[in-house]
Formats: structure tokens, sequence, C-alpha cells
């Protein structure tokens, strides 16, 4: 089984570790057709909406693509070094390339899964993922292939080991270093994108997630207390997805709606991560009616505690719960967060990274569904 990765709290500080250089292989544009979209940090603080999980990867840039034949995701791992950065590569023996840790979707997961598991997999590290990187297009031999990476940070004790089958070797390097021995000039994009992160001091964050319940029995054929209503058969299987996605940010803190829906939701995965679960009476649709003040200062915790979380509510909670999250970030970002009712769909979760130096500031916006089969 793969190691859990040993993720470092403290801020990053100090200059780049050098400047990566070369050309990029080919943007990805057009508008996303799959399970999850996401807002990365982009450069000098632009934000540019693009895929982060599910079955399309293409970023809206002005032309449109044609969707992926092939997508696959993967994480540039780093560690702080000095005032700098390094990131770790692999080398594959079967191509005879240096490249980042990644690999194929497999079917039955979200592209955040894919990251996770495939990072595991070949280094024996599991990572957490941070900021969404910018997604590479280039082409294979079955046609166009979308990679979807996310930043993950690891600390000095990490210890990455090669899989011996598709890896036979693991380097930390600089950026520079990287530049240079990257194979697939694509891969200098997402670098570039994490680079400039550390050059602003946001490559360092802790994820915080809001997850709207998976989907309950319906009110009308309900006839006891509303905090008792359970999930439905279809959201029991949500449930069992969230609880497979959650993994990939690996909250270390879980909030919730004491109401039985919401519960059943998040415990399973507090369960399996060893979690302790935070009931909060004032995340009930219930006592939000009443004092949408007081859920509004729950919600507020997600920014007050340097810990990875994850808080669960209801949809009629959702309004409060967003305008607590847009006083945390730009205009740009918060114009991705959701506008209309429903907000999220049942089972659907709201990730933001936020900044560990810039307490407080969200750094990126993704939009992510569990797997609905």
């Amino acid at each position: 089984m793969p190691r859990t990765a040993e993720n470092t709290a403290p801020g990053t500080t100090g200059k780049t570790a050098g400047k990566v250089t070369g050309k990029t292989a080919g943007k990805v544009t057009g508008k996303t057709t799959g399970k999850s979209t996401g807002t990365p940090a982009g450069p000098s603080g632009g934000r540019t909406p693009e895929e982060t999980a599910g079955r399309a990867a293409p970023r809206g840039g002005g032309t449109s693509a044609r969707p992926a034949d092939v997508l696959a995701a993967g994480c540039l791992c780093w560690r702080r070094a000095g005032t700098g950065v390094e990131v770790l590569l692999i080398h594959r023996p079967r191509y005879d390339d240096w490249s980042f840790p990644k690999g194929k979707q497999d079917a039955g997961e979200t592209l955040p899964e894919t990251a996770h598991r495939e990072v595991g997999e070949e280094i024996g590290l599991l990572p957490r993922l941070g900021v969404p990187l910018p997604t590479i297009r280039y082409g294979v031999k079955d046609g166009v292939k979308d990679v979807r990476y996310w930043a993950a940070e690891f600390g000095a004790g990490a210890r990455p080991v090669p899989d011996g089958r598709e890896v036979d070797e693991v380097r930390w390097v600089d950026p520079r270093t990287a530049a240079r021995m990257l194979t697939n000039p694509s891969d200098l994009e997402p670098l570039a994108a994490l680079v400039d992160l550390h050059a602003r001091g946001d490559l360092a964050t802790r994820p915080a997630i809001v997850v709207r319940h998976a989907k309950a029995k319906p009110r009308s054929s309900w006839s006891r207390a509303e905090g008792d209503r359970p999930l439905a058969a279809t959201g029991k299987r949500q449930a069992l997805a969230v609880t497979r996605l959650l993994r990939a940010w690996s909250p270390e803190r879980i909030v919730t709606s004491p109401w039985l829906r919401c519960l059943s939701t998040v415990v399973p995965y507090a369960r399996k991560a060893g979690v302790t679960v935070r009931e909060r009476p004032q995340l009930t649709e219930a006592s939000h009616k009443r004092h949408p003040k007081k859920a509004a200062a729950v919600v507020q915790t997600l920014f007050d505690k340097d810990v990875p979380a994850a808080l669960c509510t209801h949809r009629p909670v959702l309004p409060t719960v967003l305008k607590v999250l847009a006083r945390h970030m730009t205009p740009e970002l918060a114009g991705q967060l959701p506008a209309k009712d429903p907000y999220l769909s049942p089972g659907e979760m709201i990730v933001l990274q936020i900044s560990r130096r810039h307490r407080r500031r969200v750094v990126s916006v993704e939009l992510v569904k569990p797997f609905d089969d």
C-alpha cells in the first residue's frame, strides 16, 4: 500500500528557484463537458477557468477543441528547498523519458481520484491535491490526450520510491533543471504555473471543501422528523463516491449538519480516515432559516482554523455559505462560484485552496462531482 505523504504546513517564502524557459506545446482550449470545473491561479495573479475532474479537460480560451480521446491526471509533487522549491521527476524505462507522475483515468473514477491513485502507485506516496495547474494536450497513438495536473506538497521526510515497473528512477530537482530534463515540452506549462505560484507565496495551500449532502428520500414520501430523513438508494451510492473522492484532499476536520442525510454523506469518509466529525446544528435547514448569521459563523471557521477541512450542509443553506466564501476571493474567482439554485447537485462539492502564507486568501476554486453511475 502506498504511504501517506508527509505534508508541511508553514507558508512558503522567499524567491522562486529559477525561471522556467522554453515554449509549451499547444494550449488546450474549449469548454468543459466533464464532471467538474475549476479555476486555478493563473500567471501574474490572473485566473482562467479550466477542467479539474471528470470526462473532458479542454480549457476555455476562445477557440473550440475536440474532446480528448485519452484522459489522464497526475501531480507536480514539490518540496521546499531553502528559499526555493524542488519538483519530483520520474523516469519511465518503457519510453526512456522524464516526466511528472501521472496515469490514465480508470473507469468509474474522476480525475482527482486518478491523480491521487496514479501518484501513489508510481512513487509509493499518496498526495494531497493542492492548487490545480494547467491541463496539457498532446497527440498519442490513440488520438488526442489531455493530462490534468495538481500541485502536491511533500515534506522533507517523504521518501518516494519508484514502483520498479513503470518507473525505475525518481529525482528531486530544481525547476530550472526540471525544464531541461522534461522530455515532453508541454510539461513546461504546469511547471511554469507552479513556479509562479511559489513566487507569489501561494503554492503552499490547504483545502477547504463544501459538500452538499447526497440525494435524500423525497420529502413527500417521508412523514417523520425532517432531521431523520435518510438517503435514497442513489444517495447511498453517491455517499460512497464522495468518500472515495474526499481522499484526494484528505480533510482532517469534518463539520456537518447533524441531520441524518448530511451525516450519512460524510461519516463514511471520516470513519475510514480516522477523522472526528463535529456536528453543528447551525448548519441545519431549520436553524439556518431562523439564524443565518450563526450558520455563516460556522462556515467562517473554514478560514479561521489552519486545518484541511470539509463542511457538509443542505441546499437552502448554500446561499449563505457562498457569501462567506466569496468574501475571501478575488472578483474573478468569486464569479466561478455557483450563482443559481440549486447551486450544487447532491453530492457535489466546492474545493478551495487557501494560501498558508496569505491566511484566508483563496488561491483556486474547483467544482467537483463524484462519479455518478
